[in-house]
């Protein structure tokens, strides 16, 4: 039977590492799809648990030095707080370690002659890389058995080659380079600051990366962690993963909802606005419907559980902005496909470095060439490239989530923006029928005006009488309109104006809608309609308002800008800032080089400013 989930995955730290990890998980038999996600630090997988387990999957990852979390007690936010809290003190001792050094390398600290000195720095260089930088030695070695390499390795090399020529410069270097003719010079603060600078640029990262996932956390707290079961003429307080369907419990005012179910006595006023957008309080009685995660405002009522669990309409919406969260645009895999081989790459350009400025000076310049190499392997680091992307659709999901849009799949949310013609289902979407009396929708004019101003074709597709569709689409303000159509003839005007060079949405409620909104471009399903609507289109509007259709739309205009713009600056970055890290302008008299020192710090702002950028979204006006 094939099972669709979202699994997280400690340990990732670069779009090399998830690429390495999406790269397993898509060579493991029984694994249909994978899409790994580096900022959501979570896989999405789709497998025959007939022929593979999910354990069987966590030994695989495991193996390459990764850890996948299928444990329910054992969360990943849990073990992220953790390692943020040991990354915060490895931090504050790797700077307190690399100004220490700094200050002695610099003479601003005196300690006696120069080999004291050096000795010194050895010491203060060799605690910080054996306990503030033994996670990158730890991974590189993991990867190295598996043949594979990461930003991890790139750190490894630069700061175990700068300590191990430092440390040979320290007992050996006067003696072997007076033979050379040139003054020996050590770099232990070089190692020490690359640490210091590489883990402070992590730290910023984590915890911008912790803002990206508000939209779930924000999801996940609108449902109670208890709920009170009635047994007989007692209520006892219980878990709600313990609760099975057709449960009795007991809901009182300002409580929350546990699960989905049927009032079976009392009645109550319930804030469904989380879960609906009706800002109104809903009268519920006997027999009504009520939701996980909504607020009961007024009254006392007992009520049957009819779904729980992973069935509840919340559930379902978690679920789902986590699986848009964790796919992938188009416009990710040119980033996927560099990240495989950027490392590899990178390692290359400074092995090629090294050797030229030997070749141009012989040994009079092996320590620039060591200087150049190490600034090339520490600059290179594809972490902003891996984040580019995923970033922003980690954060343009949320905000779509927020405002009751949620999104299946991470490639609507980039097709929207062009969309130049909508096809509309009448009933239940611009109408709905309070007594079988049809009314126009509160808004629908307003949205239609909207989409109007940007220049979108509508039409109106409606199975009912000419008449009775004109009347309705004249009251919307719409002018292409058809009438008694049947299920394949909204498909087939959905394939003509695609035919005709349009990008085509659907929005629809009902199973005779089911056609169109598959073959549409991109589709939506209004929140109120049919399962089979909702499960076929890309995209559900759950305050069932088609003013979220025009805010969908600039949503994803600014979403695929802040893409683009990450991966600019991601590439232009890495363009510019290796040749200067190589020591190119020296060869024609400048004295322009980026130092390791530099490196570090400049790779650690190019993915804290990726990911800030991409935060600008969470903020935006609509």
């Amino acid at each position: 039977m094939t099972e669709k989930r979202t699994v997280p995955i400690a340990g990732m730290m670069c779009a090399a590492c998830s690429a390495r990890v999406e790269r397993k998980l898509q060579s493991i038999e029984g694994i249909q799809s994978a899409a790994v996600s580096l900022p959501g630090r979570s896989a999405l997988i789709e497998f025959d648990d007939s022929i593979v387990t999910l354990q069987d999957i966590k030994k695989q990852v495991d193996s390459i030095g990764y850890e996948m979390i299928v444990d329910e007690d054992k969360r990943l936010e849990v073990l992220e707080q953790t390692e943020w809290k040991r990354l915060k003190r490895r931090t504050l001792l790797a700077w307190a370690l690399a100004l220490l050094c700094m200050s002695i390398s610099m003479g601003w600290l005196n300690v006696g002659n120069r080999d004291a000195a050096n000795q010194i720095q050895l010491i203060l260089a060799l605690a910080s890389i054996a306990y503030c930088g033994r996670s990158f030695y730890i991974t590189a070695l993991k990867q190295l058995r598996h043949g594979s390499a990461s930003m991890d390795t790139l750190i490894a090399l630069s700061t175990f080659i700068s300590f191990i020529f430092s440390a040979f410069n320290t007992f050996w270097g006067d003696k072997f380079w007076a033979a050379h003719g040139v003054e020996s010079h050590t770099y232990f603060d070089a190692s020490v600051m690359i640490i210091a600078f590489v883990l402070t640029g992590r730290l910023l990262e984590g915890r911008a990366r912790n803002s990206t996932a508000s939209a779930i956390r924000g999801l996940m707290q609108l449902a109670p962690k208890t709920a009170r079961i009635v047994q007989g003429e007692e209520t006892q307080e219980v878990p709600i993963s313990t609760l099975i369907q057709g449960d009795t419990l007991d809901i009182r005012t300002g409580e929350k909802v546990p699960v989905d179910g049927v009032l079976k006595s009392g009645e109550a006023r319930i804030d469904e606005s989380a879960m609906t957008g009706e800002a109104a309080l809903v009268e519920k009685k006997i027999g009504d419907k009520v939701l996980a995660g909504t607020l009961v405002r007024e009254g006392q009522f007992q009520m049957t559980a009819r779904q729980v669990g992973e069935k509840t309409v919340l559930a379902r919406m978690i679920r789902m902005v986590e699986e848009a969260q964790g796919t992938k645009p188009p416009v990710q895999r040119i980033a996927d496909r560099a990240a495989l081989v950027f490392v590899p790459t990178v390692i290359a350009i400074a092995l090629l470095t090294f050797f030229l400025w030997l070749l141009i000076g012989g040994t009079t310049q092996l320590p620039q060439a060591i200087l150049s190499a190490v600034s090339v392997l520490v600059i290179a680091c594809p972490c902003a490239m891996g984040l580019a992307t995923p970033t922003a659709i980690m954060v343009g999901v949320g905000k779509a989530a927020q405002k009751g849009i949620l999104v299946k799949d991470a490639t609507a949310l980039e097709k929207m923006r062009k969309v130049d013609a909508l096809v509309i289902d009448k009933t239940g979407t611009l109408t709905y029928v309070q007594n079988n009396v049809e009314m126009l929708k509160p808004h629908t004019r307003e949205a239609v005006a909207k989409m109007q101003e940007k220049d979108l074709s509508l039409f109106i597709m409606s199975g009912d009488k000419r008449e009775h569709v004109e009347h309705w689409a004249k009251e919307a303000g719409i002018t292409n309109f058809r009438s008694e159509v049947m299920p394949q003839d909204k498909e087939n005007l959905v394939r003509q104006l695609q035919q005709e060079g349009h990008c085509v949405a659907m929005a629809g409620d009902g199973i005779n809608d089911s056609q169109a909104l598959a073959a549409a471009d991109v589709s939506f399903a209004m929140g109120k309609g049919t399962d089979v609507a909702i499960d076929v289109a890309q995209v559900t509007l759950m305050h069932d308002d088609l003013r979220l259709i025009p805010t969908a739309l600039r949503l994803s205009q600014k979403t695929v800008r802040a893409i683009r713009e990450n991966l600019f600056w991601a590439f232009i970055y890495n363009i510019i800032c290796i040749p200067l890290a190589a020591g190119l302008p020296r060869l024609f008299g400048s004295n322009l080089q980026i130092t390791p020192i530099w490196a570090s710090a400049l790779m650690a702002f190019s993915s804290l400013s990726v990911v800030l950028n991409s935060l600008r979204l969470k903020f935006s006006r609509d």
